[in-house]
């Protein structure tokens, strides 16, 4: 890369950031209705557990996908990458109340190091929410006995994390009795599974751009790895990654970096390891119960037939 391709891309990035920077003034009332309208969604779904409860949740996951999405758009500004404001998405329907947000970024990213800082940017600063969120949530909740809980609520699934901080904040649980999440305890946990979620290390996720950062165009083989290995969950385990399977399928490419030949220094790589293994802390494989993958359910409806 030579300075008139820097010259190129620096002046390319400016005129773009300036288009965006007029999109976004116009737009400032989209991106504050749909934060308006997802809090209002993520609280009526939280109303099972009363206005109070409603409230917790509501403030607790909005909260968390706030400072994700402003990790990203502070630290892609940082670079000088051209980036909008989050956009909420409302879903009025149970468990979350959300899908999320999400920014657009423009033009191209400068080099891997820029890559890396935005990648990491998102995920670590949900996490400064997540944990607290977590803990306190946890010790707002109540310990019954399992079987008082069967058939009155839908069972979660553990990440390592959430076990970790459970065992910090409650010690060990009484043989036979599990945990009645206080909403803002669900609110992180919901938070945990958004942040596993983006940083499976594929395509033009979070954890995509991590692992591009730190192999380079070799990512396509570690991303080629972990792709198989949610499949074969989602075949054997756990049905409900089909969406993500497909979506996953589509965006597995990862775009080159403007200057791909600047590796990461030694603090990033470190630094990306440690992301690498915040994934598989809080990755939970079955969220929500126990189900089977795709391949027993085709097989019990072949035998029931």
């Amino acid at each position: 890369m030579n300075n008139g391709d820097i010259d190129a891309y620096t002046w390319v990035n400016r005129v773009i950031g300036e288009q965006m920077k007029r999109r976004t003034r116009r737009k400032l009332w989209l991106h504050a209705g749909l934060f308006i309208l997802t809090v209002l969604s993520t609280f009526f779904v939280g109303l099972g557990d009363g206005v109070t409860g409603a409230l917790w949740y509501s403030g607790g996951i909005m909260t968390i996908l706030l400072t994700h999405e402003m990790g990203h758009f502070l630290m892609a500004r940082k670079h000088g990458i051209p980036a909008s404001l989050p956009y909420f998405i409302p879903v009025p329907l149970p468990p979350f109340g959300t899908m999320g947000a999400v920014i657009k970024m423009e033009g191209r990213v400068p080099d891997r190091r820029a890559l890396f800082d935005v990648g990491t940017a998102g995920p670590l600063a949900g996490l400064a929410m997540i944990i607290p969120a977590v803990y306190v949530g946890l010790r707002l909740s109540s310990i019954h006995q399992t079987a008082d809980l069967a058939g009155t609520t839908l069972p979660l699934g553990d990440s390592l994390l959430f076990k970790l901080i459970a065992r910090a904040a409650l010690g060990p649980l009484p043989q036979g009795h599990d945990i009645f999440l206080h909403p803002l305890a669900f609110a992180g946990w919901v938070g945990l599974l958004v942040t596993a979620i983006n940083l499976i290390p594929v395509g033009q996720l979070d954890g995509g751009h991590v692992v591009y950062a730190l192999f380079g165009k070799r990512s396509r083989w570690v991303a080629g790895v972990f792709y198989a290995a949610f499949f074969t969950i989602f075949l054997f385990f756990y049905v409900g990654w089909i969406l993500p399977v497909i979506l996953l399928l589509v965006i597995r490419r990862h775009p080159p970096t403007v200057n791909d030949a600047l590796p990461l220094d030694g603090l990033r790589k470190v630094l990306g390891w440690a992301v690498m293994a915040i994934f598989i802390l809080s990755f939970t494989p079955v969220p929500f119960g126990v189900t089977d993958g795709l391949v027993p359910l085709i097989v019990n409806i072949l035998n029931a037939g």
